[in-house]
């Protein structure tokens, strides 16, 4: 499930800045040559810590929608 947001104070639906922070396990592998491949990657923890909306620069009307995607 993919998280929907609004901007109340101007409508926009579809551009906004989102500031997240992860934890994850992943599996790296480096070839021969020394080039890092990440495998396997798992999010362990996710939380969004700042949105805002890329048309009107706001983040205090930002909401987040019933909108489902995925």
């Amino acid at each position: 499930m993919v998280t929907r947001y609004r901007c109340a104070a101007c409508g926009n639906l579809t551009r906004f800045d989102v500031v997240a922070s992860r934890r994850t396990r992943a599996f790296h592998h480096f070839t021969l040559g020394g080039e890092l491949r990440i495998e396997d990657e798992v999010v362990l923890e996710e939380s969004v810590d700042e949105v805002t909306c890329r048309w009107c620069g706001t983040g205090a009307a930002v909401e987040v929608t019933d909108d489902v995607v995925g």
